[in-house]
C-alpha cells in the first residue's frame, strides 16, 4: 500500500543509504507482496469463519486437531487449553459449543481412563480442507516452481524476517516491562 518512502520518509526506522533506487524499488514491492498475502489470509479465515459459524479460537483448535488426526495423536483438553492459551473453563466452554455445532467429540482416551479426548468430526475436518486447505495448498504449488537454491533464499529470508520481528517485539515488551519487572522487584 505504502512504500519506504511514504511510511518513513525522514527514514526514522530505515535507513536507506546506499541502496540503490531499484533495490530500493524491489524491497517496496517484497513489503507489498508480503502485505497482499496477509490480507489474502485474512479474508480466507475470515470467510471460513463466518461460512462455518466460528471464531478465530474455534479456528486454531481445529486446526490443532485436524493436524492431530492426520499424525494419529490424541489431544486431551488440557493439551489443547495450552496450546490456545486459554483457561481450563474457557476450553471446556469452548469444547461444549463445538460438540454442540457437531464440529467435535469428546471421547473416552484410548490408555488414560480418567482423561478424554477431543476429535474434529469427518464433516468438519472436509469442511475445513474445503475452505481453507485448498487455498493454502496453493502456496505449496508455488514453492514447488523454485529451484533448491531458489528455495533456501526463501526460507532464509523468511525466517531471519520472523527473527527479526519475534527481537523487535521482546525488545519492546523489555522497554515497556521497565527494570523493576525484569529484575521481579516489586518497587516498595
Amino acid at each position: 500500500m505504502y512504500g519506504l518512502a511514504e511510511s518513513d520518509p525522514d527514514q526514522n526506522l530505515i535507513k536507506r543509504e546506499g541502496m540503490s533506487p531499484e533495490a530500493l524499488g524491489q524491497i517496496d514491492r517484497i513489503m507489498a507482496e508480503m502485505g497482499r498475502m496477509r490480507r489474502l489470509e485474512r479474508q480466507i479465515m475470515r470467510n471460513s469463519q463466518s461460512f462455518m459459524k466460528l471464531n478465530e479460537t474455534d479456528m486454531r483448535a481445529l486446526r490443532m486437531l485436524i493436524s492431530a488426526k492426520h499424525a494419529g495423536t490424541v489431544v486431551t483438553p488440557g493439551q489443547l487449553a495450552r496450546y490456545l492459551g486459554i483457561s481450563s473453563a474457557s476450553v471446556t466452554k469452548m469444547i461444549d459449543r463445538l460438540i454442540d455445532g457437531e464440529h467435535v467429540a469428546r471421547r473416552p482416551h484410548p490408555t488414560d481412563r480418567r482423561s478424554w479426548c477431543i476429535e474434529v468430526t469427518d464433516p468438519t475436518h472436509l469442511m475445513a480442507r474445503e475452505q481453507v486447505g485448498r487455498h493454502h495448498a496453493q502456496r505449496f504449488e508455488v514453492a514447488r516452481e523454485f529451484t533448491d537454491a531458489e528455495r533456501e533464499v526463501i526460507i532464509r529470508f523468511l525466517a531471519r524476517t520472523s527473527d527479526a520481528m519475534e527481537d523487535s517485539m521482546s525488545r519492546a515488551q523489555t522497554a515497556l516491562e521497565g527494570p523493576d519487572e525484569k529484575s521481579g522487584k516489586t518497587g516498595d
